[in-house]
């Protein structure tokens, strides 16, 4: 009987991969991070001071925590609609002007819709349909323009956002439209609160841990949009328009019916946003409430390189920087400029390991 003898390998023991899509990014944050301490030396301030200042604005207190993640939740959501455009090819830069129509309309519909009583949560369901209708419809405009007459999308979504901006500071400014009514020289220029009824339930219905529901929303949309781009017809149609679009057109794809499509829905996402901040956190709406959301989710979106992960992951990092850097200024005295430069030292870093990563994938 002869026995076949089959020689095998020896087992390959635990070996550590290198993965520059992870380790690269958090190595340009630590760099940044490292050269803002610098900065904050620099200018006389107590660096223990200023980083316990910032540790305690974001994770502090179960408060603190709550802040930093619904303002992620914000960023988010326009991060999801710059990435669900870009993917046909398409930049929309509208975030701040959507957000700002989307507060107006879900305060209006808040305050003067009469849904106070209404049963089954449509109290804030209708006003933050109207909000995502509102931004919708305005991203729709800046889609209609490139379809119709060929005009850029940056900046029509752009010049649409100040269009927002100068918008909102109307409605808050007159009485006639929803400036709460004077009694005296001393009244602020901002809307009655909106009623206890339509604002957006608490996931622990404690006031000192304010999460809402706006969270467990933006993760099933973050869901959604990645399944909808990567696993059905529509995401293809989407990537076919961006890659080639007379291509696409010959092949029976609307370029006009999928710009439509992109923008609208980015448009709607930045709507959805500022529904969240009204109804979920401010309850008033004033001139400048977005305080630059809509630029910062544009920044998530562009540091994502199109990965609704990565734009989780870059609106994280932003909505607890925002809320550090807001302790920081009050806590410790570091001005609001050296905040932002150490925002834009971040970005640029990470802009930069987006880059060397792109090349290692490449080599």
């Amino acid at each position: 009987m002869t026995v076949l003898k089959q020689e095998r390998e020896p087992a390959a023991g635990p070996r550590l991969v290198l993965r520059p899509a992870l380790l690269v990014p958090l190595l340009a944050v630590s760099f940044a991070a490292l050269i803002g301490v610098a900065l904050i030396a620099m200018i006389g301030v107590s660096v223990p001071n200023a980083v316990a200042a910032f540790v305690d604005g974001t994770i502090g207190s179960p408060y603190a925590l709550a802040a930093s993640l619904n303002r992620s939740a914000v960023f988010a959501l326009v991060g999801f609609g710059f990435v669900l455009a870009n993917r046909a090819n398409l930049t929309n830069v509208g975030g701040e002007g959507q957000i700002a129509v989307g507060g107006i309309a879900a305060t209006a519909v808040a305050l003067y819709g009469h849904v106070s009583g209404l049963p089954l949560g449509l109290a804030f369901i209708l006003p933050t349909l109207a909000a995502v209708i509102a931004g919708g419809l305005w991203g729709a405009v800046a889609a209609v323009l490139k379809v119709k007459s060929g005009t850029n999308e940056v900046i029509s979504t752009l010049l649409l956002s100040f269009i927002g901006v100068g918008l909102l500071y109307w409605c808050v400014q007159s009485t006639a439209l929803l400036r709460k009514p004077m009694t005296s020289s001393a009244t602020l220029p901002e809307s009655l609160e909106i009623p206890d009824e339509t604002k957006l339930p608490l996931l622990t219905g404690d006031y000192s841990f304010p999460v809402h529901l706006g969270l467990p929303l933006t993760l099933l949309l973050a869901v959604v949009v990645g399944v909808l781009l990567s696993k059905t017809i529509l995401g293809v149609r989407l990537r076919a328009v961006g890659l080639n679009p007379v291509a696409a057109n010959r092949a029976g794809i609307s370029y006009a019916s999928t710009v439509i499509f992109a923008l609208s829905t980015a448009g709607a996402l930045g709507g959805l946003a500022g529904a969240m901040m009204l109804l979920g956190e401010q309850y008033t709406l004033k001139d400048g409430f977005s305080s630059g959301y809509g630029f910062d989710g544009l920044v998530a979106g562009l540091l994502s390189r199109g990965s609704i992960t990565g734009v989780i992951a870059a609106s994280l990092l932003f909505g607890f920087m925002r809320s550090g850097g807001i302790n920081m200024e009050m806590v410790a005295a570091v001005p609001t400029a050296l905040v932002v430069v150490i925002q834009g030292l971040i970005v640029i870093t990470l802009s930069g390991a987006a880059l060397f990563i792109e090349r290692w994938e490449r080599r």
